[in-house]
């Protein structure tokens, strides 16, 4: 069973950067696919980025050139780089694993493993 626990969200002004982390442990062997979602109150749960285990990325459009997704397969760790953050980014952020290769577009329900959410906050 695959566990992931992020860590690195808060609070900041529009403009700024964050970097989320996850780390993931037990059985990561099983896990192709790697990503990002995230939550705003009243909103389903939307896919922002994914990584492939040969290292090939994916952006959802709204994150496009402004976040950056990577691993460190050394320390099992996801990151997702936030620059140029804007208040619609405010959301509760999870890490996800899938079991298989990555597919497109980012779907939650295609994710098999999730971690507990990072709350980010994004003030004008």
């Amino acid at each position: 069973q695959v566990q992931l626990v992020e860590s690195g969200g808060g609070s900041v002004q529009a403009g700024g950067s964050l970097r989320l982390s996850c780390v993931a442990s037990g059985g990561t062997y099983i896990t192709d696919c790697m990503g990002w979602f995230r939550q705003a109150p009243g909103k389903e749960r939307e896919g922002v980025a994914s990584i492939s285990v040969r290292g090939s990325t994916y952006y959802a459009d709204s994150v496009k050139g402004r976040f950056t997704i990577s691993k460190e397969n050394a320390k099992n760790t996801l990151y997702l780089q936030m620059n140029s953050l804007k208040p619609e980014d405010t959301a509760l952020y999870f890490c996800a694993a899938r079991a298989y290769f990555c597919v497109y577009p980012i779907r939650a329900r295609d994710y098999n493993y999730w971690g507990q959410g990072t709350q980010v906050t994004v003030s004008s």
